[in-house]
């Protein structure tokens, strides 16, 4: 990966985000202490609300910029960034993806990014591949990702991203628009490595998750990241990727994070499993998306399509979905045959 830093970076631009969830909102509100960024959500009394308290009550205590304003109005989100040089952030969950872009269809888009992480669901698609069918090839697309949590973008701390795209327009204007301050962006040409390192991690924090909350200890904490991290190139490769995107910000860097960090949903769900709690419960109580939940249904269907093997992925899966106790899991993790690393 490479900086891109450009010396107009910082230069004012207009940016709608797209999806007033926690991630939308923390970077909007990045973005707003250098930009005029507009936040759209579906939810118009959720936004009105927004608008009085100047915060979004998914990060209480968090309160927006002076240059971040909220809307529910579809067309006010398009129309502010109609000028040319401006950004289109699109902040829905994987499922929210394609219903998205085609709303967007047939009208004049500018620079467009995706947040999201994961395969859809029902096709095993990748986003930049959702954005192909629906969209064509025509609007300039990219994948923001990278080692975040919300809370601690919305504060303001430090953090590094990697915006991936096959346009070099795109990926500048990306970074010129959104590195600086305490915001570093790196620029990779890799979309497909990008997007497998940011989708199969969440499956990954899931087993180390359940491994913590079982009390097996740091060694074994230790040994399913990295192997983790070999399930992830495994596949990443598989699909096109580089080798190398997975020793960084998006593989290795968004995989230490997830399984890590408190903050962590998907290791949430899997301290929720170890402590025998059905799945709908976890679900419930943490009240967002755990995209690693669907997603590990999603990548075992397609590894076993493509033959790469990722034991850990389906022995999450096996917990997930059939039935699998988290013990027997890890016994049949550990029962697995000795092999060169």
């Amino acid at each position: 990966m490479q900086d891109k830093t450009s010396k107009h970076a910082g230069a004012a631009r207009k940016v709608s985000v797209l999806g007033a969830g926690a991630w939308g909102t923390a970077v909007a509100m990045a973005l707003a202490r250098r930009h005029d960024v507009l936040l759209w959500g579906r939810n118009a009394a959720a936004l009105r609300a927004m608008a009085v308290a100047r915060e979004n009550s998914y990060l209480p205590g968090y309160p927006f910029p002076d240059r971040l304003q909220v809307a529910s109005d579809f067309e006010a989100a398009l129309a502010h960034v109609a000028a040319p040089g401006s950004l289109l952030i699109a902040a829905c969950p994987v499922a929210g993806l394609r219903p998205l872009l085609q709303a967007l269809k047939g009208r004049a888009i500018p620079n467009l990014v995706w947040l999201c992480k994961g395969f859809e669901y029902d096709t095993g698609l990748l986003p930049h591949q959702i954005v192909r069918e629906v969209l064509g090839d025509a609007v300039p697309g990219g994948a923001l990702s990278g080692p975040s949590f919300a809370q601690e973008v919305a504060k303001g701390l430090p953090c590094a991203l990697t915006i991936a795209s096959a346009s070099a327009e795109l990926r500048a204007c990306v970074v010129e628009t959104a590195h600086g301050g305490n915001m570093r962006v790196y620029s990779s040409e890799d979309l497909v490595g990008v997007e497998v390192g940011g989708a199969v991690k969440n499956i990954l924090a899931i087993a180390t998750g359940a491994a913590d909350g079982l009390g097996l200890g740091l060694n074994a904490r230790a040994a399913l990241i990295t192997r983790g991290l070999a399930e992830i190139t495994r596949l990443g490769v598989a699909l096109g990727g580089q080798t190398e995107t997975f020793m960084g910000l998006t593989g290795m860097g968004d995989l230490i994070l997830t399984c890590t960090g408190d903050l962590s949903r998907n290791r949430r769900v899997g301290l929720g499993l170890a402590q025998g709690k059905a799945l709908e419960v976890i679900v419930q109580e943490l009240g967002h998306v755990a995209e690693g939940v669907p997603c590990a249904k999603a990548v075992r269907e397609l590894a076993a399509r493509l033959g790469v093997e990722m034991p850990i992925t389906n022995a999450v899966a096996g917990v997930l979905f059939d039935g699998d106790q988290p013990q027997a899991m890890v016994a049949r993790l550990l029962s697995r045959d000795p092999r060169d690393e």
